[in-house]
């Protein structure tokens, strides 16, 4: 078996979760967050379309994790990101976080967009 080591410039992988927290990069925060190439920090949730939207360029695919339970982004959301260029993908929170984790580690640009479980 060969062996990688995983370099993740700015962006930082996802390290843990639980009620109402994510650990990012070494350090917690409480509530909705979005990560991705130019960092992690605190997001307003579906109503924040714009902080989303300002990813484009920078990334290819958005992670969105819908909390504990798979739901709908709600399409004005979907339909500006996409507008701007960039895949949008529904899932539950910690199953974004793996995924997320997985490409970011293939070198891939993607950013993530996490509801608390």
């Amino acid at each position: 078996m060969r062996l990688n080591e995983v370099t993740f410039n700015d962006a930082r992988p996802v390290e843990g979760y639980g009620p109402g927290f994510f650990r990012i990069g070494g350090a917690v925060f409480e509530g909705a967050v979005i990560s991705g190439p130019s960092g992690t920090r605190a997001w307003a949730g579906y109503d924040d379309v714009a902080s989303l939207v300002a990813l484009a360029g920078q990334i290819d695919v958005l992670f969105v994790g819908t909390g504990a339970e798979v739901a709908h982004v709600p399409a004005p959301l979907r339909q500006a990101v996409e507008d701007a260029g960039v895949g949008v993908e529904a899932m539950t929170s910690p199953a974004a976080c793996r995924t997320y984790n997985v490409l970011l580690s293939e070198g891939r640009r993607v950013a993530l967009a996490l509801l608390p479980v």
